[in-house]
């Protein structure tokens, strides 16, 4: 094929283990493919030198599409575009994902990025890789915004939403799993059947992304591509990037159900919130554990109803998260229940009241483990107007957003003693569901280690007393305390020098 139908995609690195090949990146890439153009997808792990690769490909190439995230992930993305604009000034830059669609006229104003596909990018990008061969204009392209040749800002109409069974599946063929199994450990392959969620909580961008549209594959289109990915590349795991995998309890009873008559086996997660799992009976949860699902991830957040009414969330209730707690156990599922700690309006009472319920909850249920995060305010999010009134600095540039990684503690309220305490009580709460999981599976060592450690921890909880911490010196030398876990997996998260927990 000849290099003028080429188009590069890059997925810069970022934090956190592998769940498989971009995901965003093989979705982008089969209309591209269906319309005769080829594509070629880099990434880190495929290509440690990515720089080089870039290089290499993009000399014969219309286009290099970059699919961007806030934090870290932005670092790579300016790099490798500012060095293509030296060496092919003439060459389009296209950046699109997350951060570009939530910052469009930030990210646009670089001089190294010429346009930004918004939202939903499938179809935006193939419409403008159409026009860049074609050397014609790029007025008309719904979804688009770039930059015309006064250099003047062009928001084109937003692009309808396309159902996403309209749309082709994703190009696995492109990436080798084998690749991605070195790194994991695990042969997985990342899955999305569905997009959106109909909640608007306060901090999330998803509600500003997807505008609340839940926008989902049919129950048969699921099963069918699974049964079919799972053998052919030989996949053991399949994480699911939903974001809120239960919104329609009754398609998530069918696709268990539909897995488990294919035959197919393997294990798979999911992200979703208690409210929708603790309306399922007992028998739909053990179908989901059946089919292979042993990894649930919840937005739990918080366990005071008062910050979760800040949070938008009065949807979500303390006894949603006891009964979720209650029937993944009887299932044999393992849980995560994220925490954000310093939301506006949080009180250190909130937070004891959160740590205190949390502990209970993990005391009666072993499968429960937690992901606790300083708040973070990413770009678009309904709250920024408030957060400005409360003296947080939005970043004003793109490379400023680097830095804010998950977890960044950039609130000008948590700050000396308060976010001391709040580490302090943070780490005690962790620490008390680690010695309880550590008993759990150790019988001999209950009685010796809950003397020792257990109850003079629970009790620090519950009085909320946190001085002398022997407790934790003591920890510290025998182990390293988890803090971090991913919604989606479970796994333990590395840590970050600049995060707050």
């Amino acid at each position: 094929m000849s290099g003028t139908k080429k188009v590069v995609l890059f997925y810069p690195p970022y934090d956190g283990p592998p769940l498989g090949a971009p995901l965003s990146l093989l979705c982008l890439a089969s209309p591209l493919l269906q319309a005769g153009f080829e594509v070629k997808i880099i990434d880190n792990l495929i290509a440690p030198n990515y720089d080089k690769a870039i290089l290499q490909e993009t000399a014969d190439a219309l286009c290099l599409g970059i699919s961007v995230l806030t934090g870290p992930h932005i670092g790579a993305a300016v790099r490798v575009s500012r060095l293509i604009k030296k060496l092919r000034p003439e060459l389009p830059i296209i950046f699109g994902g997350w951060h570009p669609s939530l910052a469009t006229h930030q990210t646009l104003r670089e001089p190294f990025v010429n346009a930004i596909v918004r939202g939903q990018g499938e179809l935006t990008l193939l419409e403008l890789v159409q026009r860049i061969a074609e050397r014609s204009d790029w007025h008309g392209v719904q979804g688009l915004s770039f930059k015309d040749g006064d250099g003047k800002l062009i928001d084109e109409p937003e692009r309808p939403v396309t159902n996403v069974n309209q749309l082709p599946p994703p190009s696995y063929h492109l990436a080798d799993p084998a690749i991605y199994a070195a790194v994991s450990g695990v042969r997985q392959l990342a899955y999305t059947s569905s997009i959106g969620c109909p909640y608007q909580c306060n901090y999330c961008t998803d509600m500003v992304f997807y505008k609340r549209r839940f926008n989902a594959y049919t129950v048969d289109r699921v099963v069918s591509e699974l049964s079919d990915l799972v053998p052919r590349y030989n996949i053991e795991h399949v994480p699911f990037f939903d974001s809120n995998f239960l919104v329609d309890r009754r398609r998530a009873v069918a696709i268990a159900k539909g897995i488990i008559a294919t035959g197919v086996k393997f294990q798979w997660d999911f992200q979703t919130s208690t409210d929708f799992l603790s309306l399922m009976s007992e028998e739909e949860v053990h179908l989901l554990a059946e089919s292979g699902v042993h990894h649930i991830g919840f937005g739990t957040e918080s366990a005071s109803q008062e910050v979760l009414t800040l949070m938008n969330k009065r949807f979500q209730h303390v006894e949603q998260m006891v009964e979720t707690a209650r029937k993944t156990h009887l299932a044999g599922i393992h849980v995560v229940f994220n925490i954000i700690l310093g939301y506006p309006g949080e009180t250190d009472s909130d937070r004891q009241k959160t740590f205190r319920v949390m502990s209970d909850i993990a005391k009666d249920y072993s499968n429960v483990s937690f992901s606790p995060n300083i708040f973070t305010p990413y770009p678009g999010i309904p709250i920024w107007p408030q957060l400005k009134s409360m003296g947080v600095r939005e970043p004003q540039s793109l490379e400023e957003w680097e830095t804010l990684a998950l977890g960044t503690n950039v609130l000008p309220w948590l700050r000396g003693e308060d976010l001391h305490r709040l580490r302090r009580s943070l780490e005690y709460f962790l620490l008390n569901n680690q010695i309880r999981k550590f008993t759990r599976k150790i019988p001999w060592a209950q009685r010796g280690v809950r003397r020792l450690l257990g109850a003079p921890v629970r009790w620090r909880i519950g009085k909320s007393h946190y001085s002398f911490p022997w407790e934790l010196w003591v920890s510290r030398a025998v182990e390293r305390v988890v803090t971090k876990r991913s919604l989606l997996t479970g796994q333990a998260l590395p840590e970050r020098t600049e995060q707050a927990c």
